[in-house]
C-alpha cells in the first residue's frame, strides 16, 4: 500500500500549470488549470504518510488529508473524495482559495525537510472536481424527517455549512440573506481568477436540491426582527459575516475616488456576472486608464490590486506599512501580482490623500522602519521622519480589514450581547449567544478570518444547535 508513497524525494513539488500572467491579466478566468490524472497521482505520491500529520492538525477543518492523498495516488477517486467531504462541506472552494501556504502546506513534514510540500490544495481541488464531473456529489438528503425548523441568517460559507449539516439531520433549513444570490463574499468579494463562480452557484444549487430554502433580498431588521424569525424558527443561526470597512483616519479621506476595498469587488464580480452596474459602467468603479492605489497587506487588498489590473489600470500600487516578510496575505498571491504588473511599495504609510475639490489626485505617503516588537512578538512600524513624499494616483482603495455591523440595533434586537469589537458573543463550547436557542458562526462570531475558519464554525454550530433541540425535545416530553 505505502509503496506508492514516499515519492518526495525522486519527484519534484509541481503546481498545475498557471497561464501566463500576460494572458491572464486580461480576462477573470482562474488562472491555475487542473491537474491531469497521472499528475494527480503523483504529486499525491510524494506525501510521506508521516506518523504525525502536520498538515492535519493545522487544518482548521482536521481534514484526513494523508489518507486522500493516498487514495489519490491508487487511482480510488470516489473514496478520496468521501473522505475529503466528510469533513469538509466546500472542497472545491477550499482547494481553490485556502491559503495553504499558511495552513497545511506550509506545515508539511516535507515542506520543512526542503523538499518542497505536497501540493494539497491542487490535489483537493482535483479530486472534488472529479467527483463533480462523475456525479458523485449528491444533495444532502436526510434519511428522514425530524418535524424541526432553524432560520439562518447569512448564506455564505459559515451558513451553508452548517445548512447541509442541519439539513442531513433531518432539520427544516431556511437561510436569509441580504443579498441577491447566496454565497456571500464567495461570490460577491472574492474575483473569480481565484474562484469562479460558476463553481459557488453549482454548491448552492446542491443545496436547492436538498429542499433548503433560500430567502434572497432579505434583511433582517427590515423583513423581519430577530425575535421574528426566533418565534418561526425553533433555533436561529446568526452567520451574517463582517463586512464594515475599516475606517483610515487621515486629512483628505472624504476626497472622491477614494472607496472601500468591498464596494469596489462587489461592483466588479456584479458585472462579471452579467448584472447591470452604473457604478463600473460610468467609470466610477472602474480601473481602466488609471492610476490606483491599494492600501492594505491582506488577501483582500491582493483581490483589489490584481482587478485593477484585469480592468485596465495604467499603473496599480499597494502600499503596506510593513515589509514583504510581515504581510498578512499570501505569499503565493503577491508573487501572482507581481507577475501581473503590480508595483509593491514596502515599508510605506499613507499620510495624506491630495486633490482638487472633486477628487484625489495623489497620496502622500511616509517611509517607515520596523522598531521593537509589539506585545505579540512582530515588529511595529515607526515613520523614518522627512521621508514623505507625493505618488500620482486617480483612485484609492482602503482594504484595511473588515469589522462587523451593529447587529443589536440592525435586527431590532438590543438584548443580543456583543463584544466590544461588535462581534457577538458566544461560548464557542455551545455556539450560542446570550439569547436562548440563537446561535452564531463564522465571521460576525470569530471577527474576520478564513472561509476554511467559517466552514469549521458552521458545522461546530449545526452539531450544537442538534443538541440543543433534541435535549430541549426529550425535556418536553
Amino acid at each position: 500500500m505505502t509503496e506508492k508513497m514516499l515519492k518526495f524525494v525522486h519527484l519534484e513539488q509541481k503546481y498545475p500549470q498557471k497561464r501566463e500572467a500576460a494572458e491572464r491579466r486580461t480576462d477573470f478566468d482562474e488562472i491555475y488549470a487542473g491537474f491531469e490524472p497521472d499528475a494527480a497521482a503523483d504529486q499525491a505520491a510524494r506525501c510521506s504518510q508521516c506518523g504525525v500529520p502536520f498538515c492535519q492538525a493545522h487544518c482548521p477543518l482536521y481534514n484526513n488529508i494523508p489518507d486522500w492523498l493516498r487514495l489519490t495516488t491508487e487511482g480510488r477517486m470516489e473514496e478520496a473524495y468521501a473522505i475529503s467531504s466528510a469533513t469538509n462541506n466546500l472542497p472545491e472552494i477550499t482547494g481553490r482559495i485556502c491559503p495553504q501556504d499558511r495552513l497545511c502546506e506550509g506545515n508539511c513534514v516535507i515542506e520543512q525537510s526542503t523538499h518542497g510540500a505536497v501540493t494539497i490544495g491542487s490535489v483537493e481541488k482535483y479530486i472534488t472536481d472529479t467527483a463533480f464531473e462523475n456525479g458523485w456529489v449528491k444533495a444532502p438528503v436526510p434519511a428522514s424527517e425530524n418535524g424541526m425548523s432553524v432560520g439562518i441568517i447569512g448564506g455564505g460559507p459559515a451558513g451553508m455549512a452548517a445548512a447541509e449539516q442541519l439539513r442531513l439531520k433531518g432539520y427544516e433549513v431556511h437561510i436569509y440573506d441580504r443579498y441577491d444570490r447566496m454565497g456571500g463574499l464567495l461570490v460577491y468579494g472574492i474575483p473569480g481568477f481565484k474562484l469562479e463562480k460558476h463553481i459557488v452557484e453549482r454548491r448552492i444549487k446542491l443545496l436547492e436540491e436538498a429542499g433548503i430554502v433560500m430567502h434572497t433580498n432579505f434583511e433582517v431588521g427590515r423583513d423581519a426582527s430577530l425575535e421574528d424569525l426566533r418565534r418561526k424558527h425553533d433555533s436561529v443561526l446568526i452567520a451574517t459575516g463582517v463586512y464594515k470597512a475599516r475606517d483610515l483616519k487621515v486629512p483628505g479621506v472624504g476626497l472622491k475616488n477614494i472607496y472601500p476595498a468591498l464596494e469596489y469587488l462587489t461592483t466588479s464580480n456584479r458585472q462579471g456576472l452579467g448584472d447591470s452596474v452604473p457604478a463600473y459602467e460610468d467609470g466610477t468603479l472602474n480601473a481602466k486608464d488609471k492610476h490606483v492605489v491599494v492600501i492594505g497587506g491582506g488577501d483582500t487588498a491582493m483581490d483589489c490590486v490584481r482587478t485593477a489590473i484585469r480592468q485596465g489600470a495604467k499603473s496599480v500600487k499597494c502600499l503596506y506599512r510593513r515589509d514583504r516578510a510581515n504581510m498578512p496575505g499570501s505569499q503565493r498571491e503577491v508573487a501572482n501580482a507581481e507577475e501581473e504588473g503590480v508595483e509593491f511599495v514596502w515599508l510605506t504609510n499613507p499620510e495624506a490623500f491630495v486633490g482638487d475639490d472633486t477628487k484625489i489626485t495623489g497620496v502622500r505617503a511616509v517611509k517607515m522602519r520596523l522598531g521593537a516588537p509589539d506585545a505579540g512578538g512582530r515588529q511595529s512600524p515607526e515613520v523614518i521622519e522627512g521621508s514623505s513624499y507625493t505618488m500620482e494616483a486617480d483612485m484609492a482603495i482602503l482594504a484595511l480589514g473588515f469589522e462587523p455591523e451593529d447587529l443589536p440595533t440592525l435586527f431590532e434586537a438590543p438584548e443580543l450581547g456583543v463584544s466590544r469589537w461588535g462581534t457577538v458573543k458566544i461560548d464557542f463550547r455551545s455556539m450560542m449567544t446570550n439569547l436562548d436557542g440563537v446561535f452564531a458562526a463564522g465571521d460576525i462570531a470569530r471577527g474576520a478570518s478564513l472561509v476554511v475558519w467559517a466552514i469549521r464554525d458552521g458545522r461546530d454550530a449545526a452539531d450544537r444547535i442538534d443538541e440543543y433541540l433534541l435535549a430541549r425535545k426529550e425535556a418536553a416530553a
